[in-house]
């Protein structure tokens, strides 16, 4: 009887501590301007700071998606660092100087890529 009671107690702590872990883990979609599929690693590797577990942008809708702990970043943190690489996201653009930097092929607001 001794064990069952130790071992409902480890389950019921188990599962106390995952659905904490769940509540500070949070998902953001945000449009980021790019063209081809080294924007797409450019982007990824720019939102994937401290605190994102998970940072993925979609070529078809220009989409990133983000899974972070607010705990350790924001929303804007993330978008802050892609602005840095040169995609302007809805929220904040990224300065000129940043944009001249990126690959011809890259720069969006030329529509010039031709892969």
């Amino acid at each position: 009887m001794k064990r069952i009671l130790v071992f409902l107690a480890i389950i019921c702590s188990s599962v106390f501590v995952f659905a904490q872990e769940q509540k500070d883990i949070a998902t953001e979609k945000v449009k980021v301007e790019g063209n081809c599929n080294m924007c797409k690693k450019r982007i990824e590797n720019a939102a994937y700071i401290k605190g994102v577990k998970r940072a993925e942008w979609d070529k078809n809708t220009q989409m990133l998606t983000v899974v972070y702990r607010p705990s350790k970043t924001s929303a804007d943190a993330v978008l802050n660092s892609v602005a840095k690489v040169g995609h302007s996201s809805e929220k904040i653009a990224a300065a000129d100087a940043d944009y001249k930097k990126l690959p011809e092929c890259c720069q969006y607001k030329t529509n010039t890529c031709d892969h």
